[in-house]
């Protein structure tokens, strides 16, 4: 007995001395999701006997169009739920932190204003301790998601669904704290000034809000690895409310992307005397990345190919109001394709998608929800105050509440912002100056990190505008065949000025109900015909000229998923832009999709490409095959057709394959050392 309290002993002193049991101390703040209890009406409700609809938190009254239309409702809706103040709050300081309500809030406790939100896809934060009582209150919001030109976005080729559509949080902390109120973010800001893989030189930058003595406050900051082990340590008393730390990490391991998505915990105490008053802990990666007009990006001195998806925040039956399942899914999936970047699309998103990328190794590109026409005539940018200053809002509110996410390198400052091209578009107030502003803005917060920005109009109007350039271009899917993506980009990278060329959008609409053969190309963009078949030709046609292009720091495909848009009007339902290499439900993975897996992840595959083209007319067929084996084999019927070797882009095609009438079992097989690897599908031959 004796030797195993030794032993306690021994360890606990282990713990302290290392850190970590100051590191798992809990802290003194309470966060309380406030997921149940609501309900909701329209504010037009003329009754006060007008029945409430209870709901959950996350929630969207726009999941679904108006019956029979493409049309949703942009409106004013009130949410409201009692929220209870129980004996232990008494003498804390609370307050009431929405995660994302589209688009503006107005927030009510005991009918008495809080305050109001411009902006629906970042978190806001009000303190509510002087408007509460002890016991029942009534916490409302009133939520409106109309057209203002004073908040972005005003138009988008996506819809803006209504609501409360992120988590909400009730925190309570003691009087003094480390604030939730600084533009809703975590109030600690992991500076990286100087990192290589012999040091990591920060500064942990914390802000607090001080209600009582500022005498006997202390901060202490411990940065612990991936073990909790502390690896340094930076204790200051407080004189100000904003407080400094610089503090050295010896040889870290850096956040290397895929290969090594480290990541340290930055856990800040704020303690009076002996007593730990407050404590926020935030998870960051050092690393250190660049990009070269000629040679692409560079992660921590290393050649790293960025490409992957432009991604909505938008699933079948819930919209915009996902949930952690709903994240999980999708950063699957987008490890299954082998992608290595993201670009979240036009607004920045949930935090859950930060954290996954973060653990993934995934890079981002998220930008702030400042866009253009998406196919409508208003070119995105109108030249008033309300419009600009819900910008800025927008630029302070993404980059203090996503500072310390190792995954973002790449501010976005606009997509699809217009200027007169004398061609196509004629701009309505011009957005250079403006552009050029927030340029500033962003690197007046965040000095570490590159700025970006999306267009479809000669890059020579936004050159100087940011540090980076990317093309929306959908080569062979308007008017333009997928062989002219070489010259494009050659005469783009040619005319930039040194400055970065990438790709922000590029792809082509598919059905998985659509199909054809022999392939016809045309003009499929307001089309009702999406053959899947068309869409994995463009991605195979652009991919070819994007791997050949070191230069291009980064390739996003548009779009991850399908989402729904009320301006569409195309494909095989309204409603829906279908250019996602995955069905809005993600149930089904279009063809185009094992495309992209067979050439970025290395993980044997074998795929059958127009396998739901089941009902064929023609006697005679090209069976393409995506794979990363070393030989594939095909049968028809039973009958071995021949062995073939992929392509440079894991492509193998048999060409005028004979099919018997009726059914046809098609089978490929092939081997990954002593593994066989099988697919199959039947198709049928009937004559006309």
């Amino acid at each position: 007995m004796r030797n195993r309290l030794l032993f306690i002993c021994l360890a606990c002193l282990w713990l302290v001395n290392n850190g970590v049991a100051a590191h798992l101390a809990q802290s003194p703040r309470q966060v309380i999701t406030l997921k149940d209890g609501w309900e909701y009406r329209p504010v037009s409700s003329v009754s006060k006997k007008a029945p409430f609809t209870p709901v959950v938190i996350p929630h969207t009254w726009n999941v679904d169009y108006i019956p029979g239309t493409t049309l949703y409702n942009r409106e004013t809706m009130v949410y409201q739920r009692p929220l209870n103040i129980t004996e232990e709050m008494k003498g804390k300081r609370l307050f009431l932190y929405f995660e994302g309500v589209n688009s503006v809030a107005h927030v009510f406790m005991n009918r008495r204003t809080v305050g109001e939100h411009l902006g629906g896809y970042t978190a806001f934060c009000f303190e509510i301790t002087d408007q509460v009582k002890p016991g029942e209150n009534l916490l409302e919001v009133w939520v409106s998601n109309a057209y203002r030109t004073d908040v972005l976005p005003i138009s988008g080729d996506f819809n803006v669904y209504g609501g409360i559509h992120r988590p909400c949080h009730l925190i309570v902390t003691e009087q003094d704290c480390i604030t939730p109120s600084f533009y809703a973010s975590p109030g600690v800001f992991v500076h990286q000034q100087n990192i290589s893989e012999e040091k990591a030189d920060i500064v942990v930058e914390s802000r607090l809000s001080l209600k009582g003595n500022r005498q006997g406050l202390t901060l202490k900051t411990i940065v612990a690895d991936a073990a909790d082990r502390q690896v340094a340590v930076s204790e200051t008393s407080v004189t100000d409310s904003i407080v400094r730390q610089a503090i050295r990490i010896e040889r870290p391991i850096l956040w290397n992307g895929k290969k090594n998505p480290y990541l340290y915990h930055v856990a800040v105490e704020l303690y009076e005397g002996d007593r730990l008053r407050d404590k926020v802990v935030q998870r960051t990666g050092f690393r250190y990345f660049s990009v070269d007009p000629d040679k692409g990006f560079f992660l921590n001195g290393d050649y790293l190919n960025l490409y992957g998806f432009c991604r909505h925040e938008d699933v079948a039956g819930k919209a915009s109001a996902l949930e952690q399942e709903d994240y999980l899914l999708d950063m699957e999936l987008i490890k299954e394709t082998g992608a290595t970047a993201m670009r979240l699309a036009h607004y920045p998103h949930a935090e859950p998608m930060y954290d996954l990328s973060d653990e993934n190794g995934i890079i981002l590109w998220t930008e702030i929800p400042m866009c253009g026409p998406g196919g409508q005539a208003f070119t995105g940018y109108v030249e008033t105050e309300g419009f600009k200053n819900n910008a800025r809002q927008a630029v302070k509110e993404l980059v203090y509440q996503k500072f310390n996410h190792p995954s973002i390198c790449f501010w976005g400052i606009f997509n699809e912002i217009l200027v007169s091209d004398g061609k196509k578009f004629v701009e309505y107030d011009d957005p250079i100056p403006f552009t050029k502003e927030l340029n500033t803005l962003f690197k007046s917060i965040d000095t570490s990190r590159l700025t970006a920005l999306a267009t479809c109009v000669d890059q020579t109007y936004y050159l100087g505008c940011s540090d980076l350039i990317a093309w929306n271009k959908y080569f062979g899917w308007y008017k333009d065949a997928a062989p002219s993506v070489s010259k494009f980009f050659d005469q783009a990278h040619d005319t930039s000025k040194g400055q970065p060329v990438g790709v922000s959008e590029y792809g082509a609409g598919a059905s998985i109900h659509h199909h054809q053969w022999p392939l016809v190309q045309e003009d499929r963009a307001d089309s009702h015909f999406h053959p899947e078949e068309a869409q994995a030709y463009c991605h195979e046609g652009n991919w070819d000229a994007f791997r050949k292009r070191p230069f291009l720091w980064a390739k996003f495909i548009w779009v991850f998923a399908d989402y729904q848009t009320y301006m569409r009007q195309e494909g095989d339902t309204d409603g829906f832009n279908d250019k996602g290499l995955l069905t809005y439900d993600r149930k089904t993975k279009k063809d185009a999709f094992f495309f992209y897996k067979a050439n970025w992840n290395p993980e044997p595959m074998v795929y059958i490409t127009s396998r739901r083209f089941t009902r064929r007319t023609n006697p005679e067929t090209d069976v393409k095959v995506y794979s990363n084996l070393s030989e594939v084999t095909l049968y028809v019927n039973g009958k071995k057709q021949g062995t073939m070797r992929p392509d440079e882009m894991r492509r193998i095609i048999w060409k005028d394959i004979k099919l018997d009438k009726g059914q046809n079992d098609i089978r490929v097989e092939g081997k990954s050392g002593k593994t066989v690897l099988v697919d199959t599908c039947i198709w049928y031959y009937l004559d006309k």
